[in-house]
C-alpha cells in the first residue's frame, strides 16, 4: 500500500509573515477576497493586521463573522452565501480551528455546489473539484487546521460534530505567524497547547503511522513539551516555539489520522460546548492509559520527547507509566482541568454511542467499542 503525504503549497513561518500574504494573493492573480473570521479577533483588532495590509496594496475584500467557537451548519450556510454575494474567487482565513474549519467548508461548497447540504461533506466525501483557494493565518498554536485536510463541524440540532476528512480542502498557502498569537489569553494558550500534543500523540501511534510521519509527530512532541509552559507564561519564544509544534504536527496527523481522544473530544464539544482543547487534554492521558498495551515501544519514545529522562533503563511499564505520567503534569502544569463537572451519569451512552461513530475511532491503536468509551467517559466525573 502507497502512504500519501499531502501538505500546502507554500508556507511562511516566523515574525512578520503575514506580509507575505498580499504577494501570494497578486501573484495567483486574485480579485476579491472573503476574509473569514472570528468576532472576538475582529473585536480586539487581530484580524485587522491582515486587513490592514489587503487595504494598502488596494485588494477589495469583504468581511465574514458568523462564525462560532464550535461552527455550525448555519455558520457554514451563511458563509457560503456571503462569499457568492462578495464574488470572491479566494478566502483568507484568519483565526484558530474555528474560522479555518469554516473557510474549508464554504470553499468546498463553493466548487462543489451539490454538497450544498453540509451534512453529506462528513466522512471522506466523493468532491470533484479543489475548494475556492484559501490562505490560513492562524492566530492560535494547536489545531493545524492550516496544514490539514480535516475539518470539523458542529450540528447543533443532533447534538454531534462530524468530521469532514477531504484532499481537497488543504489551504493552498499557510502564513504562520507568532505575531498573530500574541494576544492570546492564557487559558486559551494552554488548551491549543494540548489540542497540538494530543495531534502529536494520537497521530504517533495510529494505526496508518509510518516512518516519515513519525518523525514529524517526535519533533512536534518535544517542541511541545519544552514550549507549552512558556508560552502560557506569555514568554515570546515559547509562543513562536509553540506556533512551530503545532504545524509539525498537522503535517504527521492530517496524513495518518487520529484517534479515540479526538472521538470523545468531539462529542464533548457538541454535548456541553467544551473548549475543544481543553476536551483534548482532559482526554489524552486517559486514553494514553487505555491504549498502552497497543503500542509496542512507542510510549517509550513519547516519553523522551517529553523530557523524561532514563527511559532506557526503564522497563516497559515504566517508559509506558512516564510517557502518561508527563502528559499528566504538563496538563496540569498549564491549568487544564481532570475532571468535567457537566458529565451526567444519565449522558454517558450518548456520549459513547456518537464517539463510536466519529471518524476519528477507526484509527485508533486499540479496537475499542461502546463499553470501553463509556468506562473512558466515566474517569472524567
Amino acid at each position: 500500500m502507497a502512504n500519501r503525504i499531502m501538505l500546502n503549497e507554500t508556507s511562511y513561518h516566523g515574525a512578520g509573515a503575514i506580509r507575505e500574504i498580499v504577494s501570494e494573493i497578486q501573484s495567483h492573480g486574485f480579485r476579491k477576497v472573503l476574509v473569514c473570521t472570528d468576532p472576538d479577533l475582529l473585536r480586539f483588532g487581530v484580524s485587522s493586521k491582515v486587513t490592514a495590509l489587503l487595504e494598502e496594496a488596494n485588494i477589495p475584500y469583504q468581511i465574514y463573522s458568523d462564525i462560532k467557537a464550535n461552527p455550525t451548519i448555519q455558520n457554514v450556510q451563511n458563509g457560503v452565501e456571503a462569499c457568492k454575494q462578495a464574488e470572491a474567487d479566494c478566502i483568507v482565513a484568519i483565526g484558530g480551528g474555528s474560522s479555518m474549519d469554516t473557510a474549508k467548508a464554504i470553499g468546498i461548497i463553493i466548487a462543489n455546489p451539490e454538497f450544498a447540504d453540509v451534512r453529506s461533506l462528513e466522512g471522506v466525501a466523493p468532491t470533484k473539484q479543489p475548494c475556492l483557494p484559501i490562505i490560513a493565518v492562524p492566530t492560535t498554536a494547536g489545531t493545524a487546521a492550516e496544514v490539514t485536510i480535516n475539518y470539523v463541524i458542529t450540528d447543533v440540532e443532533r447534538k454531534r460534530k462530524f468530521v469532514c476528512v477531504d484532499p481537497h480542502d488543504m489551504p493552498i498557502v499557510a502564513v504562520v505567524d507568532p505575531d498573530m498569537m500574541a494576544t492570546m489569553p492564557k487559558s486559551l494558550t494552554a488548551a491549543t497547547g494540548m489540542d497540538a500534543l494530543t495531534h502529536a500523540i494520537e497521530g504517533y501511534i495510529t494505526k496508518a503511522a509510518w516512518e516519515m510521519t513519525d518523525m514529524f509527530h517526535l519533533k512536534a512532541i518535544e517542541i511541545i513539551a519544552r514550549s507549552l509552559r512558556g508560552a502560557v507564561a506569555g514568554e515570546p519564544q515559547g509562543r513562536e516555539d509553540m506556533a512551530l509544534g503545532q504545524y509539525v504536527a498537522g503535517m504527521g496527523f492530517s496524513n495518518v489520522g487520529l484517534g479515540i481522544a479526538h472521538s470523545m473530544a468531539h462529542t464533548l464539544g457538541a454535548v456541553y460546548d467544551t473548549p475543544h482543547g481543553v476536551a483534548c487534554a482532559m482526554m489524552l492521558p486517559i486514553v494514553m492509559e487505555y491504549n498502552a498495551p497497543c503500542t509496542g515501544e512507542k510510549y517509550r519514545e513519547v516519553a523522551r520527547a517529553m523530557g523524561v529522562k532514563g527511559v532506557d533503563a526503564m522497563t516497559q511499564e515504566e517508559y509506558r507509566k512516564a510517557a502518561v505520567d508527563a502528559v499528566r503534569a504538563l496538563s496540569r502544569d498549564v491549568g487544564i482541568p481532570e475532571k468535567l463537572p457537566a458529565l451526567k451519569e444519565e449522558d454517558l451512552p450518548f456520549l459513547a454511542e456518537s464517539a463510536f461513530a466519529d471518524a476519528c475511532r477507526p484509527g485508533n491503536p486499540k479496537d475499542t467499542s461502546v463499553e470501553d468509551l463509556t468506562q473512558l467517559f466515566r474517569k472524567l466525573m
